[in-house]
């Protein structure tokens, strides 16, 4: 297939639509099933060099949930706890397998981003996988391949339009990448920066010590903001993202962004709402939107009378300022990147107040000292890798 035609692009109105092969040879992906649109396109190939990135960097099975030309969240396969299984609503389905688990941690970071997303699988799609993306509200998956039951079931969802992309994992594109806009053609070398333990090892805080497992985390974080539209900052623990800040103008905006998401992730986990009884026929989504309320500053949305009944059994009782900061003070050893250098220390401040120990970023700004100083106060250990990670 050496073009495929797209029904329309990024609006109804951007007529005619299609991509192809500027060399003129053969797409690198066959279309299993479904239409995929421009904008479908656009995140299954961001999301499979985000997650092709993240398996070479790792080693384990990655997963990334695409929104919009940004991740939503992004994972790699490691085993959920019981909390988490219950967050991400998977605790009814057993003991899910690495590619899974890793699809279930991207999908449940930020369930209100993912809501309609684009799947990428750095592993061949396998029934477990299948199974948990049948479930949930999606666009398409792309991945190097599916199992026969893991297509079957795929092809099932959305009335048999679900769109599913089989990506050649041996393709290499070109070094030189192009664009148009106003009808001016743009052109740049690809981003080809490995994201290795070299590049963490510039460690300018007091506190040198940057266990394994948060350098793991690190390169989630800088792989993530590879592929996440600028500014942005993403915040990591266990291997997973908790809260990604995407396309703010201000640097801190994006810490405040995706610091507020991390936070919403981990009062997820509070009991107060782990003991929410919702009613029996309120499906997941229905359930996402109230505990976003609940924990939020709008929770009399879903406590005031006659509206309460609608989603509980039973009342919950107010989630208060004091008892959510007393709960976020429990979250520790969490690890955050930057796309660019944070030229102020309010984006540490910030950061301190979502539990974060670890900080990679590219450095350079005039204020370095002071930011190094924040960071010093609160014995958090920082890198400065030197580069820059843009993306648009």
């Amino acid at each position: 297939m050496k073009e495929f035609e797209l029904k329309y692009g990024c609006n109804p109105n951007q007529k005619p639509s299609r991509i192809y092969m500027e060399d003129g040879s053969e797409l690198p992906i066959t279309v299993l099933n479904g239409r995929p649109g421009y904008i479908n396109f656009l995140d299954a190939f961001n999301g499979w060099q985000l997650v092709k990135e993240l398996k070479e960097a790792t080693g384990l099975p990655a997963a990334t949930s695409f929104k919009h030309v940004s991740p939503a969240g992004a994972a790699v396969g490691l085993p959920l706890s019981e909390t988490l299984a219950k967050i991400y609503w998977v605790d009814d389905l057993g003991e899910l397998s690495p590619l899974a688990c890793a699809y279930a941690r991207a999908r449940g970071a930020d369930r209100m981003s993912s809501f309609g997303d684009f799947i990428a699988l750095s592993d061949v799609c396998d029934a477990d996988t299948a199974r948990l993306i049948k479930r949930e509200v999606s666009d398409g998956v792309i991945a190097p391949g599916y199992t026969e039951e893991a297509l079957e079931m795929l092809k099932a969802k959305k009335k048999g339009a679900y769109n599913v992309i089989q990506i050649d994992e041996n393709y290499v594109p070109a070094q030189l990448e192009k664009k148009q806009v106003y009808g001016i053609t743009f052109e740049q070398g690809r981003n080809e920066l490995d994201i290795n333990g070299d590049l963490l090892s510039n460690i300018v805080t007091a506190n040198k010590v940057i266990p394994e497992a948060a350098i793991i985390d690190m390169k989630i974080a800088l792989i993530t903001l590879k592929y996440t539209q600028s500014n942005s900052v993403c915040y990591v623990k266990d291997g997973q993202a908790i809260g990604i800040g995407a396309g703010q103008q201000s640097r801190v905006h994006c810490t405040r962004l995706a610091g507020s998401k991390a936070d919403n992730w981990f009062l997820r986990q509070s009991p107060k709402v782990l003991g929410l009884q919702f009613v029996d026929t309120l499906g997941r989504a229905d359930r996402d939107n109230a505990i976003d309320n609940y924990i939020g500053e709008d929770y009399m949305d879903v406590l005031a009378d006659g509206a309460w009944e609608r989603v509980f059994k039973v009342k919950p009782e107010v989630f208060t300022r004091e008892e959510k900061r007393a709960w976020l003070d429990q979250m520790q050893d969490v690890t955050l990147g930057s796309d660019a250098f944070f030229p102020f220390s309010d984006n540490i401040e910030r950061a301190h107040k979502s539990g974060v120990k670890y900080i990679a970023q590219p450095g350079g700004s005039v204020r370095d000292d002071l930011v190094i100083e924040c960071a010093d106060k609160y014995n958090m250990a920082m890198t400065f890798t030197g580069i820059r990670l843009f993306h648009h």
